[in-house]
């Protein structure tokens, strides 16, 4: 009997893969959080196809609203534009919402010390991604010191980021080597019908895409080149 592993699911390419890798040796249980992000119906779709593609039973679904009500990216901010993809921009992109992986990572461990799971997976990536403060590896090495602090002594649960050192289009080989349903991800930043292929996240995945000589499934209105 495998032993049982969280894989934090947003519903984009990343967490996909991260699922697809955890699947090897753990048996799953799905997390995934709604905190009013523009496409939070699509991404919760997306969550639900791919939890049915690996036959997930086990499945929590939380809601953050208040990291809306918070604000400060414009992910949750509607008055803030979300912009397109540019390679002179410097810095945390708007994007970011302030301290996010911490309150999805609490979660997933206070739910692991109910279910008895020891690992958490999360697809976080420090060397090809936006740069994102709560994604990088000594991020998650000091989390892993607090879960040890603040659980049972007999509790023993350490965060997994198995494609944090990765290349995205080294994402995207692992998961076609490992069979992950890409066609069933989502994206991007902005749009919940058709994504648009101008944001950073939408940028960086369809480069990837080409990177790794592999055409990407789900459609997009346009590109930037």
């Amino acid at each position: 009997m495998k032993p049982l592993a969280i894989v934090l699911v947003s519903g984009g390419l990343d967490s996909c893969v991260t699922a697809a890798i955890a699947n090897q040796s753990y048996e799953l249980a799905f997390l995934h959080v709604n905190y009013g992000q523009r496409t939070e119906k699509r991404e919760l779709k997306a969550f639900k196809d791919i939890a049915n593609y690996f036959g997930v039973e086990k499945q929590l679904i939380v809601s953050l609203e208040y990291l809306k009500r918070i604000g400060g990216s414009s992910l949750t901010d509607f008055k803030m534009e979300v912009p397109d993809y540019s390679p002179l921009r410097r810095g945390i992109p708007p994007t970011y919402v302030p301290f996010r992986n911490t309150h999805l990572i609490a979660i997933a461990v206070s739910w692991a010390e109910v279910i008895g799971a020891q690992k958490i997976f999360i697809g976080a990536m420090e060397e090809d991604s936006s740069g994102y403060p709560d994604c990088r590896e000594e991020y998650f090495r000091a989390y892993n010191k607090l879960i040890e602090l603040g659980t049972r002594p007999e509790t023993h649960i350490e965060i997994v980021t198995p494609i944090i050192h990765l290349k995205k289009s080294e994402v995207v080989k692992k998961g076609v080597e490992l069979k992950a349903p890409f066609h069933l991800t989502w994206s991007c930043y902005k749009n919940e019908e058709v994504a648009c292929g101008k944001c950073e996240s939408c940028f960086l995945r369809l480069k990837a895409f080409k990177e790794a000589g592999i055409k990407d499934p789900i459609p997009y209105s346009e590109t930037l080149e």
